[in-house]
Order: C-alpha cells, then structure tokens, then sequence
C-alpha cells in the first residue's frame, strides 16, 4: 500500500459536475477525460460531502467514482493514482475481490457511491460493466 498524503487542495463542490447519463465505468472515465477532468477522487471528509449531495440527483442506484482495485498490487486506489487515504466504505461494501479469475478480470473491480436510501453515500465496489451516471471533476484536484 501506498504512503498517505495530505495536501491542501483549493477545490469546491462547484468543481464536481454529476452527468445524467448511464455509462459502464470505463465510458464514464473516457467521457469525464474527454468533456472535463476526471472521475472524482474522494480524498477527504469534505469532497465526500459533496459527492454525497451531487448523487442524491442521480437517476441510478450508485454513481461512480474514480475508485478501482489492483488484483496485481492488492489494493485499492484513484485514477489520479492517489492511494486511499480516506475512505467511506459500507458494511460488507469493501470486500476483498476475488482476483482468482484470471488476468482478463484484473482490472473489474470498481468503486461506486450509493445515492440513496439507507447508506446514502457509502461505497459499495460494483462490476465495471454495469451503467450508472457519475461524477466529474472539472478542475485536477
């Protein structure tokens, strides 16, 4: 696992852009590259707030994130490839993911926050393959 860093980012909840679109988590990566940053990172307290509040908007279940897991390296981190530092993980949510099948797997394990009902917010890991509408940042945080 990585070391944790902690830096002052001068980043507002008006950089995160929730997209009403339904996208596996690899379109949603390609299309926040594309059309703003990134996938958001949750980092902090306070960017977990905010994401918190733009997923309540969502039309799916979860939103993604910019979270995924290493089946090679064993451990979990951001498409800026920050190490995970903070983390807001749902009972059962974090599980280990079965990286025994196979290298054409490894990169299948994602990271999603819940929108709604009990648990609003918490992550959950998902397959890559489902499609929900997530979050961008609009600034490199």
């Amino acid at each position: 696992m990585g070391i944790c860093i902690f830096r002052l980012y001068l980043f507002s909840s008006d950089k995160l852009v929730l997209v009403h679109e339904s996208k596996t988590w690899k379109e949603a990566q390609q299309y926040c590259r594309e059309h703003h940053v990134d996938l958001v990172s949750v980092t902090s307290e306070r960017i977990q707030r905010w994401v918190r509040e733009r997923a309540k908007e969502a039309a799916s279940t979860h939103v993604w994130m910019g979270l995924q897991h290493s089946c090679y390296m064993g451990f979990w981190f951001w498409d800026n490839a920050e190490t995970v530092c903070y983390s807001n993980w749902a009972p059962g949510g974090e599980t280990e993911p079965d990286c025994t099948d196979g290298l054409e797997h490894q990169s299948a394990r994602v990271g999603a926050v819940k929108s709604g009902g009990d648990g609003e917010g918490e992550w959950v890991m998902r397959p890559e393959t489902e499609e929900l509408n997530f979050i961008c940042t609009t600034e490199a945080q």
